[in-house]
C-alpha cells in the first residue's frame, strides 16, 4: 500500500492532515489525563480503596454513606442523624460561601468595569492597577491576606479599632462566625479577571444605541438599564457559569489559610470545611480513595445540575442582538 506524496495532495487535504497532526497530541492527552482518570474515579467510587491494597467492590455503599440519614435529619432537624455529617457540613459551607461570594464578585467586577469604561485621562493606568492583583498567584495573595486579617499582628483590626472606632473587631479566620466573610473579602481581591471580560463587553456595545436613547430623552440610568445591561447579559451569563463552577471548587486559598492555623485544615470548628477540603482529606489524609471518588462524582453532578439550571433560566434574561435567547 502506497501513500500519495504531499506534493500530489490537494491544498485542502494537506491542511486537514496538518490540523490532525497538531490536534492528535491534545486528543491523546485528553484521553489519558482527563477521560481516563474520570472513568477510573467512577470505578473507584464503587469500591473500597486505600491505595495500598487492591480495590474491593462495595457497590453503592459509598453513596449510601454520604446520603444515609438525610430524611431522618430533615424530619428531626438533627444533623447527627447523618451517617457522615461532615459531608453535609462541607456542602453547607460551600453553598454558604458561594451564595455570598458569587453575587458580590459579579456585582463588584461589573461595577469596576462600568467605572473604568469612562473616557478620562490616564484610564489605561487605572485599568492596569485594578487588573494586576488578579495575576498574582493565589498562594501569595492568601499569605498576604492571612497576615492582614491576623487579629493580633494584622493591620486591618487596628485600623477598624483606631480609625473607625470599632472596639471589638472580628477575629476573622480564627472566628467561626467570621471565617467565611474573611474568605469572601479575600476573593474580591482577584475580580480583575472578570472585570476585563466585562470591560471588553462594554466596549462592544454599539454607540448608535446610546445615541438613539439620548434622542428619545433617556437619562444616564435609563440608558444603563435599557441599553447597557441587556447588551451585557451574555457576558454576565458567561461569568456566572464560570464563577459558579469556581466557587464550588474553592480549595487553594482556604487550604493555605487554615492548614497551619490553630483550628487546623477546615477550622476553626469546621467553619471553613469546604467540599474540596473534605474531599482532599478523605483522599490524601485518610487514604479513603473510594469515598473520595464518590465525593468527586457527587460534586460533579451538583455542578452539572446547577449549570443546567443556569442555562435553562438564560432564556428569560439573556439577550442576543436585542432578542431573548431562544425566542423571537
Amino acid at each position: 500500500m502506497t501513500f500519495p506524496s504531499l506534493q500530489k495532495m490537494s491544498l485542502a487535504r494537506r491542511e486537514a492532515l496538518a490540523g490532525y497532526a497538531f490536534i492528535v497530541p491534545w486528543i491523546i492527552g485528553f484521553l489519558v489525563f482527563t477521560i481516563g482518570p474520570m472513568l477510573a474515579s467512577l470505578y473507584f467510587s464503587f469500591t473500597k480503596y486505600n491505595i495500598v491494597d487492591p480495590p474491593q467492590w462495595v457497590g453503592l455503599a459509598n453513596y449510601e454513606r454520604a446520603f444515609s440519614g438525610i430524611w431522618d435529619a430533615i424530619r428531626t432537624g438533627d444533623p447527627r442523624q447523618f451517617q457522615d455529617p461532615l459531608f453535609w457540613k462541607a456542602l453547607q459551607v460551600t453553598i454558604y460561601y458561594a451564595s455570598i461570594a458569587l453575587p458580590l464578585n459579579i456585582a463588584f467586577s461589573f461595577l469596576l468595569a462600568v467605572m473604568l469604561n469612562q473616557k478620562m485621562r490616564g484610564i489605561n493606568i487605572w485599568r492596569t492597577i485594578y487588573f494586576l492583583p488578579s495575576i498574582i498567584a493565589g498562594v501569595a495573595v492568601t499569605i498576604l491576606w492571612v497576615r492582614i486579617l491576623n487579629p493580633r499582628v494584622g493591620v486591618l483590626n487596628p485600623f477598624l479599632k483606631d480609625v473607625l472606632g470599632i472596639q471589638n473587631p472580628p477575629g476573622w479566620l480564627s472566628d467561626p462566625e467570621w471565617a467565611i466573610p474573611a474568605l469572601v473579602i479575600m476573593s474580591l481581591w482577584s475580580v480583575g479577571g472578570s472585570m476585563i471580560i466585562y470591560l471588553a463587553g462594554l466596549q462592544g456595545v454599539p454607540t448608535d444605541l446610546y445615541d438613539a436613547a439620548k434622542v428619545d430623552g433617556a437619562n444616564a440610568w435609563q440608558r444603563f438599564w435599557n441599553v447597557t445591561f441587556p447588551m451585557m447579559t451574555p457576558v454576565l451569563f458567561y461569568n456566572l457559569v464560570l464563577g459558579m463552577v469556581a466557587t464550588f471548587q474553592y480549595f487553594t486559598q482556604v487550604y493555605v489559610a487554615t492548614s497551619n492555623s490553630i483550628g487546623g485544615l477546615g477550622g476553626p470548628q469546621h467553619s471553613t470545611l469546604f467540599y474540596n477540603i473534605y474531599l482532599y482529606q478523605n483522599a490524601f489524609r485518610y487514604f479513603d480513595m473510594g469515598y473520595a471518588s464518590t465525593l468527586a462524582w457527587i460534586l460533579f453532578v451538583i455542578i452539572l445540575i446547577l449549570t443546567a439550571l443556569i442555562f435553562r433560566s438564560s432564556d428569560a434574561w439573556v439577550y442576543y442582538e436585542g432578542q431573548l435567547r431562544g425566542r423571537v
